[in-house]
This record gives C-alpha cells, structure tokens and sequence, in this order.
C-alpha cells in the first residue's frame, strides 16, 4: 500500500517536471501570448491588445526593419517594451523627434537595433536610451489574439 503510494507519487512528480521542461522550452524558444501596455504603439496596437510572439525569429538572427518586436526595457530589465525596429546594424538613423527644426543622424552599431514606437509624440524609445543590443530581443510579434475595441 504505502510502495504504491510513494511510487504514484514519483510518478506524478517525474511527469510535472517533464510537462514542465517542455512547457518552459515551448515559450522560450517558440513563442507564447503577451498582453500589450501603454500607448506607444497606438494605433497599431492598442492598450491591453493580447499579440503573439514567435521566438525562434531572435534566435536565429532573422530581425528585419519594420517588425515589432518584444524587447528587455534597457532602462528597466525587469520590464518588456514592445516597439518596431526602425534600423539594423550598419544603417543611418534621424535620431531627432519628428518636431525638431535640426535634424540629426547616427550609425546603429554593430549587434543593435533601432527601436521606435508607432505613436512618435508618446513613446519611450531608442530616441532617449539609444540603440538595443540583440541580446535584448525576446520574440517578433506575428499577430494579434484579441483586441479591445
């Protein structure tokens, strides 16, 4: 009785923890379901629109201009943004605002991106912390699940 018990219990223990690598696998390198906050992305993507990121494009490098991605907060590691990538490595980039009489120009170094809101006037972007490295780049966003309207 108290052999079945224990054996079950085992069991059970060795299935959570295979389920558990895989569920952790499937998000980390495939993708998963992420909530959108904040302005930024308006009209685009709107507050609480729920998206969903594929992974396996930042793994493989395969970024290209005018996706959205998610992203690690440069600022604030702890928190993910969500912007279109504007340029890659290499490219010239006007990184003054939209409003700006004297425009300015920079290169995207090597192993960064160039990250811009869709709504300009309301969006903390590369425009104030600079270019992201790669490294930060969680997933490309491939379609939105749900909308509030």
């Amino acid at each position: 009785m108290l052999q079945d018990v224990i054996g079950k219990t085992f069991r059970l223990l060795g299935y959570t923890i295979q389920y558990g690598c895989i569920a952790h696998c499937v998000f980390e390198y495939l993708g998963g379901i992420v909530m959108c906050t904040g302005p930024s992305m308006e009209p685009t993507i709107q507050n609480s629109d729920i998206v969903f990121s594929e992974n396996l494009s930042s793994h493989f490098y395969r970024i290209q201009k005018g996706d959205i991605i998610i992203a690690k907060n440069p600022s604030d590691p702890k928190t993910n943004i969500c912007k279109r990538v504007m340029g890659l490595e290499g490219e010239k980039i006007c990184t003054s605002n939209p409003s700006d009489f004297i425009k300015t120009h920079s290169y995207v170094p090597k192993g960064h991106v160039w990250l811009e809101g869709d709504n300009l006037k309301n969006s903390t972007d590369s425009r104030c912390y600079g270019p992201v490295p790669y490294g930060l780049i969680r997933g490309r966003i491939c379609f939105k699940l749900f909308s509030e309207l």
